[in-house]
């Protein structure tokens, strides 16, 4: 897994209004594709989709969003919304040129939803991937609760220590190889303390834009692992039949298809780019197609 993670792309710098983007990008060439990463990840989350994705007739990029991992941020929690983040996603995109393919993971899919509905034009298409319709519950909202003063007296340091306490206390942990270990803790203590306290409130609180972007004329997805256990994969689909959009369920994987089945996330992403109808078009779902 290791290599999955640190390997794939080149890596350069973006500037925006909002200060320098670290991305990795493979191929120069091709329909442009944008992926954005989740609270706590980085664009390395991304780095087994590139090379297939470059091969496959993609000019694919991975980004960092502000404050994580090797891009800058502001010290303010309050600019870690997904409308404030959304407008570095969108000076991104345009840096690409040409519409741009995007897919958002997460929370990454709560800022790339924003992105597109406030500048579809930047767009070709959407990917939400593991992501849900509005502030996230369950498990993961109780980990980020219980974490958020530890973030206030211990830092980053404290955070990383005690989350990966409790990861290590649940039935089936394995423990990563040595190498995957310590780039975690190194990308997790690069990050900006304000990144982690903002996104993590904003990932409880964001409202339901469901509506709002589903009256955005462009082509979308919902791909999600079939054991995901951020946003329940039945709220996941109830979202996309509110899209009118498809659904793609990648086996023998969880919360991070990306790396947990690349493979299949690959085909369902080509697969959904080079057959998603124009953007007029509407879309039917699974259950509609029965």
């Amino acid at each position: 897994m290791i290599a999955q993670l640190t390997a794939g792309g080149e890596r350069f710098v973006v500037e925006t209004a909002e200060g320098p983007i670290s991305v990795l990008q493979a191929a120069a060439t091709g329909a442009p594709v944008l992926l954005v990463p989740g609270y706590t990840g980085s664009k390395e989350d991304f780095a087994p989709l590139l090379d297939p994705l470059a091969a496959a007739g993609f000019a694919v990029t991975a980004m960092d969003l502000p404050g994580q991992y090797e891009s800058p941020g502001p010290a303010d929690p309050e600019a870690y919304t997904p409308p404030r983040l959304a407008d570095s996603v969108i000076q991104v995109a345009r840096s690409l040129g040409g519409p741009v393919h995007l897919v958002g993971h997460s929370f990454g899919g709560l800022v790339a939803r924003a992105a597109v509905i406030e500048a579809p034009d930047a767009f070709a298409s959407l990917v939400l991937m593991c992501s849900g319709p509005a502030g996230i519950g369950g498990g993961r909202r109780d980990m980020i609760e219980q974490l958020e003063p530890v973030l206030a007296t211990s830092g980053l340091a404290g955070v990383y220590a005690a989350s990966l306490a409790v990861s290590r206390a649940q039935a089936g942990y394995v423990e990563p190889p040595p190498p995957l270990a310590a780039f975690l803790e190194t990308r997790f203590l690069a990050g900006v303390p304000a990144m982690l306290q903002g996104m993590g409130h904003a990932l409880r609180v964001e409202p339901d834009r469901v509506a709002e972007l589903a009256a955005v004329a462009l082509p979308k997805l919902v791909l999600y692992g079939e054991g995901d256990d951020a946003w329940p994969p039945a709220v996941q689909d109830a979202m996309a039949q509110r899209l009118q959009a498809p659904t793609s369920v990648i086996a023998g994987a969880a919360h991070s298809p990306a790396v947990e089945n690349p493979e299949a996330t690959i085909e369902a992403l080509v697969r959904f780019w080079t057959t998603a109808p124009d953007a007029t078009t509407p879309m039917t779902t699974a259950d509609d197609a029965l």
